[in-house]
């Protein structure tokens, strides 16, 4: 998935970082490419927690007009939870095989529409893998499970 990211990010122009994390929101693969931003480990980091531990792609959380956290919805200040680990813009999707979300992954260090294909080129790359042994990975960006 990392790999996959990288070669998309590597197409478009864009110094990414790009963090993969199990279902309890933990770091299993990161990886900062030579000029990314410095900060780009701890977004990538929080995006890619908040997608798999609240199991939807980050930017829902402020899309209009439904986004659970804008001013006067149900979930406006979530972004404060969890010590401003909670990330609400867009570059975060978990990862969803078999309809259970296992992981997330989290982009930062391009706009919302470049982190969106690299995020979408990741996921497309787990299916490919999983695939042969008939595993479904959902492949979009807006994920709400």
């Amino acid at each position: 998935m990392v790999q996959a990211a990288i070669r998309e990010a590597a197409a478009i122009g864009v110094a990414q970082t790009v963090c993969v994390v199990d279902e309890g929101g933990f770091p299993v693969a990161m990886e900062r490419m030579d000029g990314a931003r410095i900060t780009g480990p701890q977004i990538a980091w929080n995006k890619a927690f908040t997608a798999a531990g609240h199991k939807r792609s980050t930017h829902l959380f402020n899309q209009a007009p439904g986004g659970a956290a804008l001013p006067g919805n149900e979930a406006f200040g979530i972004q404060w939870s969890f010590d401003g680990k909670f990330a609400i813009f867009v570059g975060g999707f978990p990862i969803v095989v078999n309809d259970q979300v296992v992981g997330g992954i989290g982009l930062s260090g391009g706009t919302g529409e470049q982190d969106t294909r690299c995020g979408v080129a990741a996921l497309g790359a787990l299916r490919d893998l999983l695939a042969p042994q008939s595993l479904a990975v959902l492949v979009t960006a807006d994920i709400k499970k």
